[in-house]
């Protein structure tokens, strides 16, 4: 009886290069144009043996050269790309390094449609917990309840105040910075913490930050302000 052959399946990298120096842009442009040109996929940026920064396009080589001038320039070194064969899952591979990696150069944290397992995993170990503790101790003995009156106490009508994380940050008020797949961003924070976006007003620089990317990043690291040198630094430094 022949045997089934078995079906190979594709592989989602059809091709990759690591490591490789920025250099080959300008010195061997034709070389690397002619390899990677209207391919897509995954890409990575080192400052030398350090991940800076990593991202997906639709246009490998476009991008990566685009970051020789734009906000990245002087900030990498070298290069890695890999080729996807099918656009479908690009997205969520890159979101999933970013998970795993977190590199400085990224301002946002990668988003996964994916369910997630904690409180399944939560719950089966309480119960196993559970379990461990009635075999290790038994039934307790029953016990005659007493009832005991409980004292209702008047809660009092407080409203809840929302937390404003920025206030007195900037007692003259401050304009902050952001930029996100390449379009700059202004907003302003008043002395109260209130972040003033595109003519709306958020309690929290991550809700400001919501508002221009459509999904909750991390506000203190997405946003940037001047320093008195004149420099963009991140919100985060206000809390060192």
């Amino acid at each position: 009886m022949a045997k089934k052959k078995t079906r190979k399946t594709k592989s989602i990298i059809t091709g990759h290069l690591e490591k490789i120096s920025a250099k080959v842009f300008t010195d061997y442009s034709k070389v690397i144009t002619d390899m990677i040109k209207g391919h897509q996929g995954i890409y990575a940026l080192y400052k030398k043996d350090r991940l800076y920064y990593v991202g997906l396009a639709s246009n490998l080589k476009n991008r990566i050269k685009h970051h020789l001038v734009d906000r990245h320039k002087g900030q990498w070194t070298h290069f890695s790309l890999y080729i996807v064969r099918k656009t479908d899952h690009i997205k969520e591979i890159e979101s999933m390094i970013l998970r795993i990696a977190y590199p400085k150069g990224n301002a946002v944290k990668g988003k996964l449609s994916s369910k997630d397992l904690r409180p399944l995993l939560k719950k089966k170990i309480k119960s196993e917990w559970n379990k461990q503790f009635r075999d290790l101790l038994g039934k307790a003995p029953a016990t005659k309840k007493k009832t005991v009156k409980k004292k209702t106490a008047k809660k009092k009508n407080t409203k809840l105040k929302t937390a404003k994380p920025l206030k007195g940050l900037f007692p003259n008020g401050k304009r902050i910075y952001a930029t996100y797949k390449g379009t700059d961003y202004k907003a302003w924070v008043f002395r109260s913490g209130t972040v003033k976006f595109d003519g709306q007003l958020y309690d929290t620089p991550s809700a400001a930050g919501r508002a221009v990317i459509g999904r909750t990043p991390n506000g203190w690291a997405f946003w940037k302000f001047k320093d008195k040198n004149g420099n963009l630094v991140k919100l985060t430094t206000l809390r060192k």
